[in-house]
């Protein structure tokens, strides 16, 4: 990191804290289908190359509910790959994103990776629950006090994206006095053409600092 800025959050959301906050402008409401791909420590072995200077923020945010819809994902011969990607197509075809915006309308997309195993993960498209809201058909988690590490990622999905991650695991990790505190990973999805040049998104990484 050139410049490193640190940033307390003691509530909610995340596109208004850092994304809106650096600028971005949305360019249109998505129909939001983001090909994500999770490249994560619990999933890979990796090759550490150590060579690369990422920008991140280190972002202090006290414990927080997210709700949305949970599924498992196998992760085998990289099949979670695939398989997140059709989870957003199939949300965003069958209404399961449009019932959980109307929820709360201020409110970012949130694809948060946790319940880690051998062979499978857990993935929640989710929003993060400010209202304590009752009534709904969407499951609830709470996400623990953390440090994290904020990586943007700028350019089309998912390639630029899928370019993060992986930087975050081969070149930043290795470099930087911190690690990964093995919390869930969450990608924040503002509204915004996903194919844009610019469309800007965020990968936070929960983190403790080396011993």
């Amino acid at each position: 990191m050139r410049q490193q800025d640190f940033v307390r959050i003691t509530s909610s959301e995340f596109g208004n804290s850092e994304l809106e906050k650096a600028g971005t402008q949305l360019t249109k409401k998505v129909k939001c289908v983001p090909a994500l791909y999770v490249i994560s420590k619990y999933l890979y072995i990796v090759t550490l190359k150590g060579d690369k200077d990422m920008d991140y923020k280190i972002v202090q945010k006290d414990a927080f509910k997210v709700m949305g819809k949970i599924f498992k994902v196998p992760c085998a011969d990289g099949e979670h790959n695939l398989r997140i990607s059709k989870l957003w197509e199939q949300c965003n075809t069958d209404g399961t994103i449009e019932k959980l915006l109307a929820l709360d309308r201020a409110q970012t997309l949130l694809g948060v990776c946790l319940d880690f195993e051998e062979d499978q993960l857990s993935y929640m498209i989710a929003i993060e629950d400010v209202r304590n809201s009752q009534g709904h058909e969407f499951e609830m988690r709470e996400i623990p006090a953390a440090s994290w590490a904020v990586f943007t990622s700028v350019g089309p999905m998912p390639d630029a994206i899928i370019k993060v991650w992986s930087n975050i695991f081969q070149e930043w990790f290795p470099t930087k006095g911190f690690e990964h505190a093995n919390g869930p990973e969450i990608e924040v999805y503002p509204s915004g053409d996903t194919s844009a040049q610019d469309y800007r998104c965020e990968v936070w990484i929960p983190v403790v600092e080396k011993l």
